[in-house]
């Protein structure tokens, strides 16, 4: 299927965990990108018109039995290819150079020079600084090709061929450690691919009304998991632009809410945009559920599919309902498995993304599938949405569960939920509730000896998490100030019942992940 744009340029997946940020970073200069599988042929570019080619970059070693490969008819499409670190070595390879293991890796922050002028570097000094991450490299360069940086370690950290449109770099532009990079792509856009730059995220909510109309038809019904955050909120108006009252959103109470959550989004949904709007009460079937598990994925199992299982009983009182729509964005679907079937290794399930049970009886729609958080907040933006729900913090489908480390009770929940309560509180009212990506509490199966109104007390600990990060695929923690950590960590331990211990997560991702499960 044809992509619904004129300019678009296509992202193949070798397995990096950086693929959908060149897919987010091509997007940010106005040019609509999908990553693809590394599997797509040439005859498929040239089919759906692609007017660029992005290699990533991948864990794998390019000459090694088994490893990533690509159709090689590519490079003679005629259609610009920017090969990025396992990229560039498997265009290299593929063309006739050579790449083998470097006893000199490099890894983080490096200095190149830039040795020869053209397009790609048009403006970026000469010396910069790139992100490295590699231990195979270029030994010798293909025919036609030409050296255009070189590293201390690195004699061939770029490459260009000299008739053909064939570029590669051994580092990563797309992260931020590479401060030149957003403008090295932009190049490669507008110099290499001659892209005029037009598509907004904007234009993406004409084009999911009219996908959404297309699917479900003129009589066709879909049920909404509405559960209040910016995601499926979003979603849900989508729905209600393309099909108005053919649409039901249902919210579930599973007992694993944040504090207020559940009268806020009645208050939103119901009486200010009047959406046919349901709230199911299934506290005690999920809590149920999750007695005695502690294993992190069997909980995301668990609630995943109860969470089906409630909307499958709420849909059969609804007339024709055939769909099923969520709120799922690139993040989770990166994480949860290779979106489109790559060598990307899963990090955790979603209990939205391929934790469906098989029985299930409706078909997905999802709108969202392929845009970043920040894309949705701007379509949030322009449908109307109020910013207490446009800049909410993300919130896991799984709810507090992923924060309770350990067993999921009734008790363990109320001291969590209050402890999250005070963190969001003191992050409002110091200012950085807006310039964090996330903040919340964990409660962890731990319990500390403490010392409270001359007494000894041997209960709980608290972790309090709070991070910094544009789209959710790279995090680092927030250096909030030591006053606001102490408010937060005083209020925890005098207003909340059984802590006696708050820490602070001074951990990025990676190596950890957001959450703690």
């Amino acid at each position: 299927m044809r992509p619904p744009v004129a300019e678009w340029v296509a992202v193949l997946d070798f397995g990096s965990q950086y693929t959908q940020l060149i897919a987010r970073r091509i997007r940010e200069h106005h040019v609509y990108s999908e990553v693809l599988p590394h599997t797509t042929t040439a005859a498929e570019l040239r089919a759906r018109g692609a007017r660029g080619i992005v290699l990533s970059g991948g864990p794998a070693s390019c000459y090694e039995p088994g490893a990533p490969t690509l159709d090689p008819e590519i490079f003679r499409l005629g259609v610009p290819v920017l090969g990025i670190c396992y990229g560039m070595q498997l265009m290299t390879r593929a063309l006739g150079g050579e790449v083998r293991h470097s006893p000199e890796h490099e890894y983080g922050r490096t200095p190149i020079q830039i040795e020869r002028r053209d397009p790609l570097f048009d403006g970026v000094p000469s010396r910069t600084t790139v992100w490295m991450s590699h231990g195979d490299r270029v030994m010798a360069i293909a025919a036609g090709f030409v050296p255009l940086a070189r590293t201390a370690g690195c004699p061939v950290a770029a490459v260009r061929h000299q008739s053909l449109p064939l570029y590669g770099l051994q580092f990563h532009p797309e992260v931020s450690h590479t401060p030149e990079g957003g403008w090295m792509l932009r190049n490669f856009l507008v110099e290499v691919c001659g892209l005029g730059c037009s598509w907004t995220v904007g234009s993406t909510i004409e084009l999911a009304v009219a996908e959404i109309r297309r699917r479900v038809g003129e009589h066709g019904r879909v049920v909404c998991g509405l559960s209040g955050g910016v995601d499926s909120a979003v979603v849900a108006l989508l729905l209600d632009r393309a099909i108005g009252r053919r649409s039901t959103c249902i919210f579930v109470d599973n007992g694993l809410l944040r504090a207020g959550e559940r009268e806020q989004v009645e208050q939103t949904f119901a009486q200010q945009f009047q959406l046919d709007f349901r709230v199911v009460d299934a506290a005690e079937r999920f809590l149920e559920r999750l007695r005695g598990v502690t294993d992190p994925e069997e909980k995301r199992r668990r609630i995943g599919h109860t969470f089906i299982e409630v909307f499958a009983e709420q849909a059969r009182a609804l007339p024709d309902v055939a769909f099923l729509a969520q709120g799922t964005l690139y993040p989770d679907v990166v994480e949860s498995t290779a979106p489109h079937g790559g060598p990307t290794a899963r990090i955790k399930s979603h209990h939205n993304v391929g934790g469906l049970p098989a029985e299930l009886d409706f078909q997905l729609i999802e709108p969202l599938r392929m845009l970043f958080k920040d894309e949705v907040r701007r379509l949030g933006d322009e449908l109307g949405l109020p910013p207490e729900i446009t800049r909410r913090h993300p919130f896991p489908g799984p709810g507090l569960a992923v924060r309770c480390v350990g067993e999921v009770t009734p008790e363990r929940l109320a001291a969590l939920r209050a402890a999250d309560a005070i963190v969001v509180e003191e992050m409002r009212q110091s200012g950085y509730h807006d310039r964090l990506w996330q903040a919340f509490a964990v409660l962890l199966p731990v319990r500390s000896v403490g010392v409270m109104g001359d007494r000894r007390t041997y209960e709980s600990a608290c972790v309090v998490r709070a991070v910094e990060s544009e789209d959710g695929m790279t995090a680092d923690w927030a250096r909030l100030p030591y006053e606001v950590l102490a408010r937060i960590a005083t209020r925890i331990v005098n207003e909340v019942p059984g802590i006696n211990r708050v820490t602070y997560d001074i951990t990025s991702k990676p190596p950890g992940t957001i959450e703690w499960e």
